[in-house]
């Protein structure tokens, strides 16, 4: 599976973005999607999840009620609406696949594929 995310840039306090990650199409509904975070020089921390049959999500405390996760099988993509931002979302975002995975895989190395990153920055 390869993965392709965009939608990262600046945008100010309080602003919306919204991240997307193409997969290539063979597969893709076979694997579960997280989003991911890296903050420099920090490791790379679980953001939100989406299960591979796209029933079930989860996001981290420090994101609930601002960002959503979902995923559209017949496009192969994922995404990550991030609403009501803060300086502390600055980060180069990742969304990674994890074969017949849940929504709450939440550590890096349980998946098999990654994107590029996306870098997003929230200016105060």
């Amino acid at each position: 599976v390869q993965l392709q995310a965009s939608g990262g840039g600046l945008v100010q306090a309080g602003g919306t973005l919204t991240l997307s990650c193409v997969g290539s199409p063979r597969s893709f509904n076979d694997y579960a999607m997280g989003w991911f975070r890296q903050y420099p020089g920090k490791e790379r921390e679980f953001v939100a999840g989406v299960s591979w049959r796209g029933d079930s999500t989860y996001v981290v405390d420090s994101v609930k009620g601002r960002f959503t996760i979902s995923r559209d099988s017949a496009k192969s993509s994922v995404y990550l609406q991030m609403n009501s931002l803060t300086p502390e979302d600055t980060a180069v975002y990742y969304c990674g696949a994890d074969l017949y995975g849940s929504s709450r895989t939440i550590t890096p190395s349980m998946y098999e594929y990654w994107g590029q990153g996306t870098l997003v920055t929230v200016s105060s």
